[in-house]
């Protein structure tokens, strides 16, 4: 049976409710261990494989996650859809706390990550195009999913991706809503141009989790985080049940 999609699980996200759970499997790669076994499941008589991104007990920084390894995995069992889970902090009005946002733009901040499958032993140099980072025919998926399951999501956006693990400073939030951003996180880059390199049509469906760095009065607090993703995951899981409907 084909696969339909497979799930990539961010922080708040280490499950689907509603799967019914066939098998997991170890997969190993060129490029390491992924962050941990494929989950292979059914929704709706549909084929789904999940994946969490931190590994099962949430145990992997974001520098530190195999990102070739995990996409790597996912493309040699098949798969073709790839909706990317993520928490990240709201910069601009609309992305308030617990709300889900369906990006389609990226600024990388990152550093340091193995970023490409594209450095040894080729034939040529290789570029992709990656103007638009994210896959229509995915985007339009989630964007009906949400519709499908009454979720309300912001349908454009621009994710920064940061290196983490620790949180921006107030300076650094300003810069990026200079830049443009509307959201910033620490797993959209190298995790999006990795898809691309491998053709998997790849999307994001990211969840506020708390107003970035100076953007309210009272500091981050973990526990707020904790509360805001319990409300968002939950509407996460409902719009990627909304995708099978």
């Amino acid at each position: 049976m084909t696969i339909a999609f497979a799930v990539i699980g961010g922080t708040g996200l280490t499950e689907i409710e509603g799967l019914e759970v066939i098998h997991r499997e170890v997969v190993h790669t060129p490029y390491g261990e992924p962050s941990g076994p494929i989950t292979h499941g059914m929704i709706a008589g549909k084929r789904v494989v999940f994946l969490a991104r931190h590994g099962y007990a949430s145990n992997i920084p974001p520098h530190r996650v195999n990102y070739r390894a995990n996409l790597w995995a996912l493309k040699s069992l098949g798969v073709e859809k790839v909706v990317a889970v993520a928490a990240v902090g709201g910069i601009t009005p609309l992305m308030e706390p617990t709300r889900l946002v369906i990006p389609d733009q990226i600024v990388d901040y990152t550093y340091g990550r193995a970023h490409t499958f594209f450095e040894d032993g080729l034939e040529h140099v290789t570029h992709i195009d990656f103007s638009w980072p994210y896959c229509v025919e995915v985007r339009d998926a989630l964007l009906n999913a949400a519709q499908c399951a009454g979720v309300n999501v912001v349908a454009h956006g621009t994710y920064a991706a940061t290196q983490g693990p620790r949180l921006e400073t107030a300076a650094e939030i300003r810069r990026l809503e200079r830049d443009g951003c509307d959201l910033v996180g620490m797993t959209a880059m190298p995790e999006a141009s990795l898809a691309r390199e491998l053709g998997l049509c790849y999307a994001t469906c990211a969840v506020v989790a708390n107003w970035a760095a100076g953007k309210c009065d009272e500091e981050i607090s973990m526990a707020e985080i904790h509360d805001n993703l319990t409300v968002g995951m939950a509407q996460a899981r409902a719009l990627l049940r909304g995708l099978v409907c």
